[in-house]
């Protein structure tokens, strides 16, 4: 008989306000640092670990993918959605967490993120210490 689904933890990290498009931002939920993005509005968060020497993939360079059907033929796609270890260059796919060295066997662990409405961060099940106040803003929430 399979066990039920284990019901993810999520963790208030930042204001909506503090990660317009663009930004990124290194938290620590517990003992796991994570890198969070906004690439135009949608948000990708993965461990800040690279599997090679453990650099710092919040420091990394978003690139996109350069794609080939043939020689001479070629298209850019997916930009700002992969991220260059500052290491050693190693490239890792925010939304997959896969590797472009090795992607069937090399990865970094994806997180889910949401927005969440203010309203909905005071009722749970968030990980936040909230006040009695009114929230007239939105949250980005990581799951784990």
């Amino acid at each position: 008989m399979a066990e039920p689904a284990r019901a993810r933890e999520k963790h208030v990290v930042a204001t909506l306000a503090e990660m317009p498009p663009g930004a990124r931002k290194l938290v620590t939920i517990g003992t796991r640092e994570i890198a969070l993005f906004n690439i135009d509005g949608e948000f990708f968060a993965v461990l800040d670990r690279c599997p090679h020497q453990k650099g710092s993939l919040c420091n990394g360079k978003l690139i996109g993918l350069v794609e080939s059907d043939g020689p001479g033929e070629y298209r850019y796609s997916r930009p700002q959605q992969i991220v260059r270890c500052p290491w050693h260059g190693w490239e890792f796919d925010l939304r997959t967490g896969q590797s472009r060295v090795d992607p069937s066997s090399i990865r970094v662990r994806p997180y889910s993120v949401e927005v969440a409405d203010g309203a909905a961060v005071k009722e749970g099940p968030y990980k936040a210490e909230v006040f009695d106040v009114i929230v007239e803003d939105q949250y980005v929430v990581i799951a784990l």
